[in-house]
């Protein structure tokens, strides 16, 4: 073998381990990232078939937008609140007044949670109990 041909082959073996190197910190990096991302989508959308049997057993919140106990309750939910039928009970343009649907329901304090046909109930209530009144399991 030629001195040049040497030199070139030990050049080659010589970076080698360094490339392995990168790609063995590129892969770890890169599970590191979908373990996250998978974590982060399993809790924002984690109660999202509990939301989506609320609904199906119609079950519905009414809220006002400024109201901190009912960002409580939605918070609860996470990302699945969207499934969650909720009535918006603050007119924006007309400050004071509430929406049709509330004053229909009887709806005085918030948030409030109506069953069924039953009349509203006031307050913030856990999953656990959702659960209870409704029969939907959480996850």
């Amino acid at each position: 073998m030629s001195e040049e041909r040497r030199k070139r082959r030990q050049n080659r073996e010589g970076d080698a381990p360094k490339n392995r190197k990168t790609w063995r910190y590129a892969i770890v990096l890169a599970l590191f990232a979908v373990v996250f991302l998978a974590g982060r989508y399993y809790r924002d959308h984690k109660y999202d078939s509990f939301a989506k049997c609320l609904a199906a057993h119609q079950a519905r919140m009414y809220g006002l937008y400024w109201c901190p106990h009912c960002a409580e309750q939605k918070e609860m939910f996470g990302a699945a609140f969207r499934y969650v039928p909720y009535q918006e009970c603050a007119l924006k343009e007309k400050p004071g007044e509430m929406a049709p649907q509330c004053k229909a329901a009887g709806v005085k304090l918030f948030p409030s949670w109506q069953f069924g046909s039953n009349p509203p109930t006031e307050g913030v209530f856990s999953l656990d109990e959702l659960s209870d009144k409704t029969g939907c399991s959480l996850p």
